[in-house]
């Protein structure tokens, strides 16, 4: 018997046209009103699909400028602060095996900034979905090193997001 080499990506373009099982709507902070994007996420046999869309991310200019921004779930449930750091409400990263970063279950891989947008699709099985609805998705102003404990030196929190169980009255406009 001949297995494919592709095991996930033929099922993609069907997957991405079904609704989510959960989303969450991202939004900036004050400093960063521009910025909006969704993420939806796909229970599948083998982990979680996660796509991302995204707008309004901070960029420079020139070939050498792209930007790429630490992408976290996080283990609050809420998108609120202070002044001084407007997500603080959303926790730390999500980790329930207390493993050291960059293994936490909500380290996920970052977003690649595209002149102020950035999308991203990709599997984890680092978690089931059952387990995140409820918490924070977070975007941050730098890129994760993936070394530096505990959060990888990822800079503030510029974005945020609830992630709720998708029901058709919420659809969101893609």
């Amino acid at each position: 018997m001949t297995h494919s080499p592709v095991k996930h990506l033929h099922s993609l373009p069907v997957l991405l046209n079904k609704p989510p099982q959960a989303w969450a709507d991202l939004r900036g902070d004050a400093l960063h009103p521009d910025i909006y994007g969704i993420v939806l996420f796909h229970q599948t046999p083998d982990g979680v699909i996660i796509a991302t869309d995204v707008s309004g991310l901070p960029h420079g200019q020139g070939t050498c400028s792209g930007r790429f921004f630490a992408f976290h779930i996080h283990e609050g449930s809420a998108c609120r602060g202070s002044a001084t750091d407007p997500f603080s409400a959303a926790g730390g990263h999500f980790n329930p095996a207390g493993c050291s970063h960059p293994y936490h279950a909500g380290d996920l891989p970052p977003l690649l900034g595209c002149g102020g947008d950035a999308m991203t699709v990709f599997l984890t099985d680092r978690f089931r979905l059952d387990e995140v609805i409820g918490r924070t998705v977070v975007i941050h102003e730098n890129a994760d090193d993936f070394t530096t404990q505990p959060a990888g030196n990822a800079g503030a929190r510029i974005a945020c997001g609830v992630i709720e169980r998708f029901t058709i009255s919420q659809q969101p406009q893609f």
